[in-house]
């Protein structure tokens, strides 16, 4: 790994992560026995990721369940268990929660989230492709594109995951068949052609036997494309693409101030005069000099020291925490956001947006909710439900209202203005939660149209 040497100033100079040995979110999604959780446990496997206690438990377990063997004599083990921890999962087969697991190749490192297939649990693909750099959209070469592939691929697609790639599964039960995968190909490129997903790529896998997981495969002498680890090793993550691109913000979580008494030999003078706003940077690039806005406010000031865990940095990058010392004295509060100066929009209190529902709890003209975007929550109040999307048309229908797993277009209300931005131009400021006002859930996953 290549090391930067900080130069001899007070202030550290922050350099972003080279591209070899990044960090690379990915989320499996697709439907139920697709394979999702095997896929998973292949790659562990194959790509050594597994410690050989939990190895060695995995394969105790798969021969009390006789899972078979291996024509050559060893013995198989069931890669699913790898993944499926809860007890509710091992003993239906099936994967409920999201199950996060990491491993790192020798060019990068991986967070994965394995997503239920069960239409019931798509809020948990919600939550596991929120933050991804990819999803990993699995089909049963058998059975082809179903009506929960195209509502992964709206999910992917709402959520702007920048990339794609299909995993045509169980590809040694069709005989390796090149017309199978040709004829899945192309439905699941268009599907995704309609509905404008754009970096799509598409590779025939058998997680169970590992072809083109990990390694490319001889049984598949007509696909000349790289396997799925390699795909993965080589896509851009969503820090390189967007770090510079787009403009700096930080919503403010903590204001921070003296308190309590003095240290021995502290200068009281300077300590009693610090004060720092405290955040992670959701996008963009901040510069000790440069010039930022507060949101709501619309007060201007300029950036006057970087604070960051005991040191003072000449600048900062998404997604660092720092603290940001400022020139002026404005007042800002949790919630606030600090922006590039000249680069937001106006604060607003009337949000049209697109909800992923993922409450059992329907959704209808005139409910009451919490909105929470950012670090800051406000009370609002839906106007209207302007339609729910068709998923075989992936077009808008009129509906009198949102059920569980729907995807649809609102108008809502806000108790008082919000900094809210596009989401297809900031994918973190323009994301906010629909919550409960009664028990606190989280009704909805929104996106500001």
């Amino acid at each position: 790994m290549t090391t930067t040497t900080a130069p001899a100033t007070p202030a550290v100079q922050a350099v972003p992560l080279l591209e070899e040995g990044t960090l690379f979110r990915f989320a499996t999604a697709g439907s139920v026995d697709d394979g999702k959780s095997t896929l998973v446990g292949r790659l562990l496997h194959d790509s050594k990721a597994i410690l050989a206690d939990q190895l060695d438990a995995v394969t105790r377990t798969s021969q009390e369940r006789g899972f078979g063997g291996a024509s050559d004599g060893t013995t198989k083990i069931d890669l699913a268990l790898l993944t499926d921890g809860l007890r509710a999962e091992r003993e239906q087969g099936i994967t409920i929660d999201v199950a996060y697991r990491y491993f790192a190749t020798d060019r990068r490192s991986f967070i994965l989230a394995d997503c239920p297939g069960h239409v019931q649990y798509t809020k948990n693909t919600v939550t596991g492709a929120s933050t991804a750099d990819a999803v990993v959209l699995l089909i049963d070469a058998r059975k082809g594109v179903l009506e929960q592939t195209r509502r992964h691929l709206s999910v992917a697609h709402l959520l702007r995951v920048p990339h794609v790639v299909v995993a045509v599964n169980k590809i040694d039960l069709v005989g390796f068949s090149e017309d199978v995968f040709r004829a899945v190909e192309t439905d699941v490129l268009r599907a995704a052609l309609e509905l404008g997903v754009g970096d799509v790529t598409v590779v025939p896998v058998s997680a169970l036997d590992g072809d083109n997981v990990v390694d490319r495969s001889a049984r598949t002498p007509w696909y000349y494309g790289p396997a799925l680890l390699e795909v993965l090793e080589t896509l851009p993550a969503t820090d390189e693409i967007e770090t510079g691109l787009e403009p700096f913000r930080l919503p403010v979580q903590l204001v921070l101030r003296p308190q309590g008494a003095l240290a021995p030999g502290v200068d009281a003078g300077a300590f009693r005069d610090y004060r720092a706003y405290a955040g992670q940077l959701a996008s963009g690039t901040v510069r000790v000099g440069d010039e930022v806005v507060v949101l709501p406010s619309g007060r201007s000031t300029t950036v006057t020291g970087i604070d960051f865990a005991g040191t003072q940095l000449h600048e900062a990058f998404a997604p660092q925490s720092v603290a940001l010392r400022l020139a002026d004295e404005i007042d800002i509060a949790r919630g606030d956001l600090i922006a590039a100066a000249g680069t937001a929009g106006e604060p607003t209190r009337d949000l049209a947006a697109s909800l992923c529902w993922l409450s059992p709890k329907p959704l209808r003209e005139g409910a009451k909710v919490l909105i929470k975007h950012g670090t800051r929550t406000v009370q609002g109040l839906v106007r209207s439900v302007t339609g729910k999307l068709d998923l075989d048309s992936f077009t808008l229908q009129a509906a009198p209202g949102l059920e569980l797993n729907d995807i649809g277009d609102v108008e809502i209300r806000l108790a008082a203005e919000l900094p809210a931005e596009a989401y297809a131009s900031h994918r973190r400021t323009g994301a906010f939660l629909v919550v409960d006002a009664a028990d606190g859930n989280t009704l909805a996953a929104g996106l500001v149209r």
